[in-house]
């Protein structure tokens, strides 16, 4: 529904370097088009490249409601539905295979298509997660971080919210210091904990610092001078 939507939208997910995940999408459509239109390339080459294009395009999108099923726990309408169209359009592509097509065996042909495909999703999971982007062990991270817990502050997040993953990534391997309190233990779809329920959090991540909310991921440094 809406709701996830707009839970969608706000995660870290929704981008792919700088550009929203939605204009990736388009510009493949664009391309399968462009693809299909070229009037000098033969039907089995222009079939070549519209299956590739839509399978790539399935894959990422598969991947994607995945992330959205089970990282965000939350749903899109317009999601699921790209989802339908791209794996209508791999059906009609399967159906439509050229009688030229090279007689070779499917499980090489899957083989060899899958292989790249694979690796772009998993170059795409990669730099969503932010597996790149791990800060390495860190004194005054550290440091920090056990002063913001002895100093009473609080750092309210959810289990499903990318951006408090983006927060803790900040602090690195000292995230484990931080003054964290997990407001969803069960996922999107459970209750608040009763002590994020008193706070009045709704947005995540927040800070409580001095008894005053700041929303969004702050910089060690912003954190240090609060």
């Amino acid at each position: 529904g809406d709701g996830g939507c707009d839970a969608i939208q706000r995660s870290g997910w929704s981008t792919l370097l700088g550009l929203p995940m939605a204009l990736w999408g388009f510009g493949l459509y664009a391309v399968v088009v462009l693809v299909s239109l070229a009037p000098k390339a033969s039907p089995l080459l222009r079939w070549q490249r519209q299956w590739r294009l839509v399978l790539l395009g399935l894959a990422i999108s598969v991947y994607l409601t995945a992330v959205g099923a089970f990282v965000l726990d939350a749903f899109c309408v317009g999601c699921l539905a790209s989802l339908a169209v791209l794996a209508a359009m791999f059906v009609w592509l399967q159906l439509r295979r050229p009688a030229s097509a090279p007689a070779q065996p499917w499980g090489r042909w899957w083989a060899v298509q899958a292989v790249p495909v694979l690796l772009v999703v998993a170059l795409l999971h990669v730099q969503q997660s932010g597996l790149l982007h791990q800060r390495p062990e860190s004194r005054r991270a550290a440091a920090l971080a056990q002063h913001l817990s002895d100093y009473g502050a609080k750092f309210y997040g959810a289990s499903w919210c990318t951006e408090c993953s983006r927060q803790k990534r900040e602090f690195g391997h000292a995230a484990d210091r931080l003054p964290y309190v997990e407001c969803a233990p069960g996922g999107r779809s459970s209750p608040m904990t009763s002590t994020c329920a008193s706070a009045g959090g709704t947005v995540f991540p927040t800070w409580v610092i001095d008894g005053i909310e700041h929303q969004g991921v702050m910089a060690p440094q912003q954190l240090a001078v609060l």
